[in-house]
C-alpha cells in the first residue's frame, strides 16, 4: 500500500516542475513580468523627455523668442546698445 502512494506522489511532483520551474513556468512568468515592469517605467521616462525636446524644438521652429533666450544664455550674446551687467554670487564658506 505504501509503494502506489509513493509512485503517485513522485508522478504529482513529476508534473508539477515544468508548471513552476519550466521554461514557461510561474517563474519564468514572474521574472518577465518584473522586466516588463522596469521596460514600461523607462519608457515613460524617455517620452516625457522626448516631450519636453518636442515642445523645445516647436518653439525654436515658430518663434524668434526661443532662439534669443537660447542665444542669451548660453552664448552669453546682447542686443546692441544693450548694456550687460553680471552680479556675482557670494560662495558659501
Amino acid at each position: 500500500m505504501r509503494w502506489p502512494l509513493l509512485i503517485l506522489v513522485l508522478l504529482v511532483a513529476a508534473l508539477q516542475y515544468p508548471l513552476w520551474i519550466g521554461k514557461g513556468g510561474w517563474l519564468r512568468v514572474w521574472e518577465v513580468e518584473q522586466q516588463l515592469a522596469e521596460q514600461k517605467e523607462g519608457n515613460r521616462k524617455l517620452e516625457q523627455r522626448n516631450t519636453g525636446l518636442e515642445a523645445e524644438v516647436r518653439d525654436l521652429k515658430s518663434g524668434y523668442e526661443a532662439v534669443e533666450e537660447r542665444a542669451r544664455f548660453e552664448l552669453g550674446l546682447i542686443k546692441p546698445d544693450e548694456v550687460y551687467v553680471q552680479v556675482p554670487q557670494k560662495t558659501p564658506q
